[in-house]
């Protein structure tokens, strides 16, 4: 028990404290990505965050995979569907605002990360590297660019994934191919 300003006991437990399992879950992302910028810089902590995030897309694209009964790669439809419905689950607001056999582009007005995310670019790695792996998984390739991020301050994420490989690959973008595993 603690006992407030006019001395009247409050159970601990009772506090009205912002310490629920997802609040705490986001606060540590965000302190691990803001650490890890700040001891081995942006671009290291990228890779870093780039190697959780493919075995996070890995995962993701096998569960819904599952849910969907479907062994097979899935249609650029799909694709978009679940990129789309896989934000919204965690707190984004991604629509698909191009779909074509060459492209596909979206946008986010909300990070699942909220407004903290601003300054931690290094984070983005995850939409990239999960996105990335999903349509590459399924679609064969995808070369991810975001030109414009919530975390970079602008107004909201602008994604590119471009579906056809091309010889240069523009240093503001990263290249995705099909993972083959180890059984296959």
């Amino acid at each position: 028990m603690v006992y407030n300003a006019s001395m009247q006991r409050i159970p601990i437990k009772n506090l009205n404290l912002d310490h629920d399992q997802p609040s705490f879950f986001k606060k540590l992302v965000m302190e691990l990505g803001s650490t890890l910028e700040d001891v081995v810089g942006v671009e290291e902590a990228s890779g870093f965050i780039s190697i959780v995030g493919t075995t996070i897309g890995q995962d993701i694209n096998a569960q819904y995979h599952h849910a969907l009964h479907n062994e097979d790669h899935l249609s650029i439809e799909q694709v978009a569907d679940i990129l789309v419905d896989l934000k919204a689950r965690i707190g984004g607001a991604f629509e698909v605002t191009h779909l074509s056999a060459d492209r596909l582009e979206l946008t986010n007005s909300a990070c699942p990360f909220g407004e903290s995310v601003v300054g931690k670019s290094s984070l983005c790695m995850m939409t990239s590297n999960v996105f990335g792996r999903i349509v590459a998984d399924n679609l064969g390739y995808a070369r991810i660019s975001l030109p414009e991020t919530i975390a970079k301050g602008d107004g909201g994420c602008k994604i590119i994934v471009h579906l056809q490989h091309t010889k240069e690959v523009p240093a503001d973008s990263r290249e995705y191919f099909e993972h083959v595993s180890d059984t296959e």
